[in-house]
């Protein structure tokens, strides 16, 4: 094994999860996740000599991130274009039955995918912090380095965006406090 594939081995693979997390989130299905993350792990081989400082998952979420709007301009142009503009639970012990019921598992199902649905929605800065942010738990420090905004950027974008997410449940709550109606 060479020196660049022992390399690649060490500080790319451990992160493949995380690339195909953010790639899933910004391109919007599996299908062209696993593309782009492909894609991604490639070029990440190829520059595997670029990489400098002790953590290579900045680096290679940076490398997902540019093939994710790389691949978006490709296929999607009016995507990006638009988007740019502004463990188990834990319970008793006891042998009591301590599942949720089937009203519990409907009403946790619907909240992932509204909360899902209402990330998805989100213009692609946005969403591209928050799950930087909330879901693989980089630093300011390190999205500003991902995405090549400055980290005041990084938070005001930060900042909007879990705004943004907070409109857009209040307007489903309202909606199902209503009843549905309009």
């Amino acid at each position: 094994m060479s020196e660049n594939d022992r390399r690649f081995q060490d500080a790319v693979l451990p992160h493949l999860d995380a690339a195909y997390n953010l790639a899933r989130w910004l391109t919007g299905n599996d299908h062209d996740a696993r593309d782009v993350v492909q894609d991604a792990c490639l070029r990440a081989y190829r520059s595997i000599g670029q990489l400098r400082g002790a953590s290579a998952r900045p680096w290679l979420l940076a490398i997902v991130r540019n093939a994710c709007f790389s691949w978006l301009r490709a296929n999607r142009p009016t995507e990006v274009a638009g988007s740019l503009d502004d463990t188990e639970r834990a319970g008793s012990t006891a042998r009591e039955d301590t599942s949720p019921g089937p009203e519990t598992l409907a009403l946790e199902n619907l909240d992932r995918k509204v909360l899902n649905d209402a990330i998805a929605a989100l213009p692609a800065p946005y969403r591209e912090v928050l799950i930087l942010r909330e879901l693989e738990e980089l630093s300011y420090h390190d999205i500003a380095n991902v995405t090549g905004a400055p980290v005041g950027t990084v938070m005001s974008r930060l900042s909007r965006g879990r705004r943004l997410l907070a409109q857009s449940f209040q307007v489903v709550l309202s909606h199902v406090e209503s009843g549905g109606r309009r």
